[in-house]
Order: structure tokens, then sequence, then C-alpha cells
């Protein structure tokens, strides 16, 4: 057994049963519903469904980061027992997480001098940055030392491709990423934009499509197009979902009609608190390794 701990943060979006099974750690980012400060805890003190269902009533929701003094306590709980630790951030296009993450790796690096921290910032979000984590733990199963693992990951994050749609833009014109007359316009035209991850870390609107029907076959175009190995791509796939269970099994149905040598069934988790906050309900994203993203 590796004497090193995998971790990462809530945003991963996965559940807390998968987690516990793949021995990965996590820290939750924070989130405020109508003014009530709550944990992003993978859906366990309030569920997804009724998460989503405020939203669309009408709640005003607020997130925040994890902080450097919560990061300290986060890893002082592994190095106090004489572990290592490889942690893994939500991508720094999305947030500051990952600098805090850094600050308390510097820190504790003085009461510690004898253990090793390694942060990597994700250039991921959602299950996207989940299938990272999943890989990550396949190859510390498969014996992989920390320091080889983090310098893996260093060098092929960017070969997972993270591509979502929306059809519901109501939360994407409050959070400014797109304009109220835009949405307006794609509401009443039945507009879904399909946004992807870029080299950066950004998520990037990419093209407008309707109905919704073209864009779940054009998403699944997408993956035929940048996968590994095509559509023989054998790798693991991972979809997740903001209340809209029948589109997510809908990408899912397809992909593994056109993947016959995927590696078990598509995983489908849902759109965790942070970052449903500011997609809001509507929303699709389909993770799975591939091409280099270059742009």
């Amino acid at each position: 057994m590796q004497n090193y701990v995998l971790s990462c943060c809530s945003t991963a979006d996965l559940s807390h049963e998968h987690f516990a099974s793949r021995d990965i750690q996590y820290i939750c980012f924070h989130y405020t519903m109508d003014g009530v400060e709550r944990l992003d805890d993978l859906g366990q003190s309030l569920s997804f469904e009724k998460f989503y269902a405020a939203m669309q009533a009408g709640a005003d929701t607020k997130t925040s980061q994890v902080s450097a003094g919560e990061y300290i306590a986060h890893f002082e709980k592994f190095l106090s027992q004489g572990k290592d630790v490889l942690h893994v951030t939500l991508s720094s296009g999305l947030s500051g997480t990952h600098m805090s993450a850094r600050a308390a790796a510097q820190m504790l690096a003085e009461k510690y001098p004898e253990r090793k921290i390694r942060i990597v910032d994700s250039l991921g979000a959602s299950s996207g940055f989940g299938l990272i984590m999943e890989t990550l733990a396949d190859l510390r199963d498969g014996g992989m030392e920390m320091d080889a693992l983090a310098d893996w990951i260093e060098e092929n994050k960017l070969r997972m491709h993270h591509w979502f749609f929306s059809s519901d833009l109501t939360f994407f014109v409050k959070g400014g990423r797109v304009s109220k007359t835009a949405g307006a316009i794609g509401g009443m035209l039945g507009i879904c934009p399909l946004l992807n991850m870029d080299f950066e870390g950004h998520l990037i609107p990419r093209e407008k499509i309707r109905p919704k029907k073209k864009v779940i076959n054009r998403i699944v175009e997408m993956m035929k197009e940048h996968a590994e190995n095509g559509t023989d791509y054998s790798g693991k796939c991972f979809i997740c979902h903001s209340a809209c269970f029948e589109d997510a099994r809908a990408v899912a149905d397809l992909v593994e009609a056109n993947f016959p040598k995927l590696n078990g069934k598509v995983v489908i988790n849902n759109i965790g608190t942070t970052i449903g906050s500011h997609t809001g309900p509507g929303t699709v994203a389909l993770f799975f390794w591939g091409d280099k993203r270059i742009d």
C-alpha cells in the first residue's frame, strides 16, 4: 500500500460513496443559499433535487472556495500520520483555490520538513476533474509512487476533455456568461450552447445549436472527433447533469452505442452545488480522455 494520500476538493463531483470506494480524500467548498451558509458536501446535507428545485424557485446562491486555513487542517490530518499528500485542485481558470492550497502547503513545509505535499492544478472541473481523480486512483493502485503520479498528471491533464451543453440559459445570464439579450433570444429559439474547457481551464462557448436533440448528437460527435483512438476509445467515460437526468441518459446511451470498447458503462453523476450554483439546472457535461487541448 502506498504511503501517500490522494486528495481533491468536492468540485470533482463524484459521490461520497465513490470517493470512499477509491480511497480518495476530499475537502468541501462552501456555498450560501438565501444567506444560509452550507457545505458543498456532495448532496449529503441537502439533496441535489432540493437544491435545484430551490434555484428554479428563485433562491439566491453564492459560492466560496476553500481557504488556506482549511487546507492546512485538511493536509495536517495526513502529515501528522506520517503520510505524504498529493492534492489536485479545481481549475485555476475558475477559482483561486489552487493558490490557497499552495499557500497552505508552503506553510506546512516548515512544520513537516520530512513530508511532501504536491499540489496540482487539474485545469478541469466537475466530473472531468473526477475522472482525473479516478484515473490517478487506478495508477496509484497499480503501484505508482506519488512523485511519478504527480508528474504524470501534469503531463496528461490537458488530455481530459470537458464538453457541456445547457438547455436553460437563465443562470448563465445571471452569472454574466451570456448577455440578457442573447439569453432572451436563445430561450425563445430553444438554443442550447455547446461549451468546452480550453487549455487554460476556462469554459468557452463553441457553438449555438438548436434543438436539444441536435446538441445531444453533437456532443457525442465531439467525443468521436477528440477521444483517444476515436470510436475505439477504451477508457472510462463520465457524464454529469444538473436536474436533467433524462438528457444525461440520452447522451450516455449514444456514447455506449458508438464506443463499443468503452471501459464499463458510462458513469452518470450529479453536478454539485458549487458548479451548479453557476450553471443552474439543465446542464449536461461529457468527459473522456483524448487528444491534447490546445485552444
